[in-house]
């Protein structure tokens, strides 16, 4: 069947077949293929892009390009596998470069040392899906409308300290789901146990196809908390969206995330702006208790690993249009040890 397949532009050759056959075994020959004919725009290379790097290379994407204009700095060497000892001053996407390629000779893996802001909209539409961190909100706004005029799949990610988030906007998606085929009850059985074993114990499935509706960043961010119904939802609501908020305000004024060096002052801006965000969003700053400051520094590299792990995850599941994927927010909780994902929006 392989070998059948294996002719056209997007087919998957033997020696492919051998070495995806894990997953190939797992979600099925039509999804790989999918996945051989995607290409990735990931933009970012500290912890979490080298853990999303890594875990979309590895699942045989037909390829990859890693974009980031800044340079390896003291700070990456904790969290940035995929970046060699004595690389300090180096561009991180090129000092990235050969380890990723390592990884997988499949995968054409390339390295962009220019600036996403800099880049046209033309440029973006080279590529099936987009994955962001280390941005700006207002870039992953401006990202996020480009993908969306031009139907391609869009993420973002990033880690502050214990804290992670992932967002997606795959626009109008359609996807299969494997599911269970409920059997009818054998003849001559209306009620009782047996007809209950009968339609249960069934090890038949079946592919259902499904179809998904996502809202854009900006809208996701802009949620309107002061009607009964949102208020409502706020109880629900996981505190880690009101503290996002903080964090991207913080990137956003600073130009930086939150240093350990300089802990005192970012901590009292920290609180400052939990208050300032908090009440424009209508909401209690009681939401984020003070002790949030205290695990929103540095990347953890165990928080990378997990969230890194999500995010390739949903970026192979939109490429290859198997499986629900999260609509639209997951945040982890690296103190609890948890994640949640909440759906978040206009609606």
């Amino acid at each position: 069947m392989v070998e059948q397949e294996g002719g056209g532009s997007g087919g998957i050759s033997e020696e492919e077949a051998a070495q995806y056959d894990r997953q190939i075994r797992l979600w099925g020959l039509a999804a790989q293929r999918r996945l051989r004919a995607s290409r990735v725009l990931l933009v970012g290379m500290k912890g979490l892009g080298a853990e999303v790097a890594k875990n979309l290379i590895l699942a045989g994407v037909k390829g990859l390009t890693m974009l980031d204009h800044q340079q390896v700095s003291q700070q990456d060497t904790r969290a940035q596998f995929l970046i060699p000892v004595g690389s300090l001053g180096r561009n991180r996407a090129e000092a990235s470069l050969e380890r990723a390629q390592n990884l997988n000779p499949m995968v054409d893996v390339k390295a962009d040392p220019e600036n996403i802001e800099n880049k046209a909209e033309d440029f973006f539409t080279q590529f099936d899906a987009v994955c962001l961190t280390c941005c700006s909100r207002c870039v992953m706004v401006k990202v996020d409308q480009i993908c969306h005029r031009n139907s391609i799949k869009f993420f973002t990610g990033d880690i502050f300290g214990y804290y992670g988030y992932m967002f997606a906007n795959l626009g109008a998606h359609e996807f299969v789901e494997e599911k269970t085929k409920v059997t009818k009850a054998s003849q001559g059985v209306e009620d009782g146990p047996d007809t209950k074993k009968a339609k249960l114990d069934s090890t038949e499935t079946t592919m259902v196809k499904k179809r998904v509706v996502f809202c854009q960043l900006k809208e996701a961010l802009a949620v309107d908390w002061s009607s009964e119904k949102a208020k409502a939802a706020l109880k629900r609501t996981a505190p880690d969206y009101f503290l996002l908020q903080v964090l991207l305000k913080f990137r956003a004024d600073k130009g930086r995330d939150p240093l350990p060096e300089s802990y005192a002052e970012d901590a009292e801006l920290l609180l400052q702006m939990r208050n300032e965000v908090l009440d424009s969003l209508g909401v209690g700053a009681g939401l984020l208790p003070d002790d949030f400051v205290s695990y929103s520094f540095s990347e953890m590299a165990p928080v990378c690993a997990v969230l890194g792990g999500v995010l390739g995850q949903e970026v192979v599941k939109a490429l290859s249009q198997r499986d629900p994927p999260h609509n639209n927010f997951f945040f982890f909780d690296g103190i609890k040890g948890n994640g949640v994902v909440e759906c978040l929006g206009p609606h």
